[in-house]
């Protein structure tokens, strides 16, 4: 059997293949390799600054050899920090022995002393946090996004015209186009999808409590604040000048309710798009290979909907938790959120899963325009609000208890309709124009605001 039916989460198991693009961004791999990078980069600026004299410039070769390791790194070495880590009981420290480890038969061997120096856990764990969820959001998630949004803009572009009977409430409702209605989704997820892109991802280093107290007993002139300053910046991540022990995570927070809104807005769009598919807006394509029910051989459902819908609950779910829970510390440190933040990249993962099915739901379905002009000639009473603002325009008293007697409750067809427009008194061009007019056209600006997704 494949490692993956005995993987606890789904993640990991039915959804591995789909969950790939992450693993070099979210998994415990992954998160090594990054922790490894921090330190890397660390022993370097230390070799840069010239205000800490005790270690020695590196020569080019050595500076390469530094890189080499990150860039060969692979299971074997991961499995060997591991294997350090069954005897430390520490993650972090079992990268900084390793990295002594391997520079011992190089001509490094007497840098290793600076290997983590004045570093506190937390100053390698919440920059490689950082990096990893800057990494995965800007590679991974942000591009599928990008990709749906885009999807839906296209659906929207070529269902401008399409005339839809709406529904409030359940009920029949003043006709729409489907591509407007899609527009609204296009506009809402990209306005949350810029508030994302534009995320920062804070990190801190400067020591056990925040307060550069290693740092400044060592080399007292130092101006350790500019310097690690610097070093964050060099990892692309904005400084956070004030912290206890830990980043305080309130970025991360920020990034959660991001999240959140965008799911949510998913959520909304997958349920709709699920009643359109009942009514008979969408038909689903028939896949010969496929079965829809166990035993009603007829079934064609749709899955790809309700799967992401599944998955943005449970990214919701987690995302609101951590978003509660990261930012909240005892005193100057407790390590609740060490073990909080380790699922932060399974609530990504379960957004990107959903990113995907309803990609690949929106491949499997197709507008049925001959529905959509049933139902609209099956529902003629929802002209009823055209005709009584035409009235009102003309000063009619009552007009909209007049229409609500003919419409309310009550069939209404073409010739009901056009008898009583007949006898009412308004100019004879405004009684053409309302007798002329139908479900399908009675669309207001709806093709217009569906062009403006473009």
């Amino acid at each position: 059997m494949t490692a993956s039916w005995y993987a606890i989460s789904p993640l990991d198991g039915r959804y591995a293949e789909k969950t790939a693009p992450l693993q070099p961004y979210l998994s415990e791999y992954a998160l090594t390799k990054y922790r490894l990078r921090v330190e890397l980069r660390w022993l370097i600026a230390l070799s840069d600054h010239k205000g800490v004299r005790q270690i020695r410039r590196f020569s080019q070769a050595e500076r390469d050899l530094l890189a080499s390791i990150l860039d060969d790194f692979d299971e074997r070495a991961a499995e060997r920090i591991k294997a350090i880590e069954g005897e430390t009981n520490h993650d972090v420290k079992a990268v900084e022995y390793y990295l002594r480890e391997t520079l011992q038969g190089s001509s490094l061997r007497d840098a290793s002393a600076w290997i983590h120096f004045a570093c506190t856990s937390d100053d390698i764990n919440n920059l490689a946090y950082a990096m990893m969820f800057r990494d995965v959001m800007r590679s991974v998630w942000q591009p599928a996004a990008t990709e749906l949004i885009g999807k839906l803009q296209a659906l929207a572009l070529d269902s401008a015209d399409v005339s839809m009977l709406a529904r409030t409430h359940g009920q029949a409702a003043s006709p729409t186009t489907l591509g407007k209605e899609v527009a609204v989704f296009v506009y809402r997820l990209r306005r949350q999808l810029l508030g994302l892109e534009s995320q920062e991802y804070l990190g801190k280093f400067n020591g056990a409590v925040g307060a550069y107290n290693a740092h400044k007993i060592a080399y007292p002139d130092l101006d350790w604040r500019n310097f690690t300053e610097q070093f964050v910046n060099s990892l692309g991540l904005t400084f956070n000048p004030l912290t206890t022990q830990i980043e305080p995570h309130d970025y991360l927070a920020e990034l959660a309710h991001g999240l959140i809104r965008f799911n949510t807005i998913l959520l909304d769009f997958c349920r709709d798009v699920w009643m359109y598919i009942s009514l008979g807006v969408f038909r689903q394509r028939v896949r010969a290979s496929e079965t829809g029910s166990s035993t009603m051989p007829h079934k064609v459902n749709p899955i790809d909907f309700e799967n992401a819908e599944a998955n943005l609950g449970i990214s919701n779910g987690g995302l609101a938790h951590l978003a509660e829970k990261l930012p909240i510390s005892r005193l100057q440190r407790d390590l609740s959120d060490s073990s909080a933040i380790r699922n932060y990249g399974a609530a990504i993962a379960h957004s990107y899963l959903a990113l995907r099915s309803i990609h690949r739901g929106l491949s499997k379905i197709a507008v049925d325009p001959a529905a959509l002009a049933v139902d609209l000639k099956n529902n003629w009473q929802v002209l009823a609000e055209a005709v009584q603002t035409v009235l009102r325009k003309h000063q009619v008293a009552d007009a909209y208890e007049q229409l609500k007697a003919l419409t309310r409750g009550e069939a209404v067809s073409r010739e009901s309709l056009e008898e009583f427009i007949r006898q009412l008194e308004i100019p004879a061009e405004e009684k053409t124009r309302l007798i002329q007019l139908t479900p399908a056209a009675y669309i207001g600006l709806a093709e217009e605001l569906a062009l403006g997704a473009d």
